[in-house]
């Protein structure tokens, strides 16, 4: 199974001295981020998508391997709730077309107080492009069924699921041939990363996006690689399923 691990932004000047060198300049950032690890979050478009020059400059600067994850504008998932949002999402697939086969994911992330409604799920997905990679992060456990796993299939959809200590996590299940992890611990050991790995891999996946929270002390870089390199866990040990 091939893995894309890295970080929830990028651009943290307490990150100088710990991953970045300390007299690196902001705009040079990105460029040293990309020779260390092979994809990134992006999560300042929640609040504003940035413009086509941005996008075109964020393209440049990483090499060919080199995936973005661009999580969707708050006026979608939040405000609208995925009601009624063709000419946003529009709008949205119009731009991150700019980052052509550097885009590894466009991720819609909806509010917990938001519960399951599959028939809303279908007419979203309905008006999304399906050659641009999508994913869903439910934070609502009555998301999580055999109903909702259909609906993203058949759109091509993946599901994120997301470790941050809210929501009791799911019995988690593929629903594409990609997957998609958040994992929002402040600290991960070996045993846990491997476990991670294992639940992607037995899912039958081939490929997969894991990304560690930003904190100042510059570990969510250093938990990516760890990732990365770690062995997963066998079923045997207890790996989730």
């Amino acid at each position: 199974m091939e893995w894309l691990a890295g970080t929830s932004g990028y651009s943290y000047k307490e990150w100088k001295g710990s991953f970045y060198p300390e007299k690196i300049k902001p705009d040079a950032m990105l460029g040293w981020y990309a020779t260390q690890l092979p994809a990134v979050e992006i999560n300042n478009t929640f609040y504003r998508m940035p413009a086509r020059r941005t996008l075109e400059t964020w393209r440049d600067a990483v090499p060919e391997h080199f995936r973005f994850s661009i999580k969707a504008p708050r006026s979608i998932s939040h405000k609208a709730r995925l009601h009624d949002c063709e000419d946003a999402t529009s709008y949205l697939a119009d731009k991150v077309r700019t980052l052509g086969d550097k885009l590894g994911c466009v991720l819609f992330q909806l509010p917990p107080y938001v519960r399951k409604d599959a028939g809303l799920l279908d007419a979203f997905l309905g008006t999304w492009p399906k050659e641009l990679p999508v994913a869903l992060e439910f934070r609502h456990r009555s998301w999580f069924d055999e109903e909702i796993a259909e609906t993203l299939g058949r759109h091509v959809a993946a599901i994120c699921v997301s470790e941050d200590g809210k929501l009791d996590l799911p019995t988690f299940f593929a629903t594409t041939d990609w997957t998609y992890f958040r994992l929002r611990k402040q600290d991960y050991d070996d045993a846990a990363l491997a476990l991670w790995r294992a639940r992607g891999e037995q899912s039958g996946a081939g490929r997969g996006l894991a990304f560690f929270k930003h904190e100042d002390e510059g570990a969510g870089p250093a938990l990516a690689k760890r990732f990365l390199g770690i062995e997963p866990a066998r079923q045997d040990e207890g790996a989730p399923c």
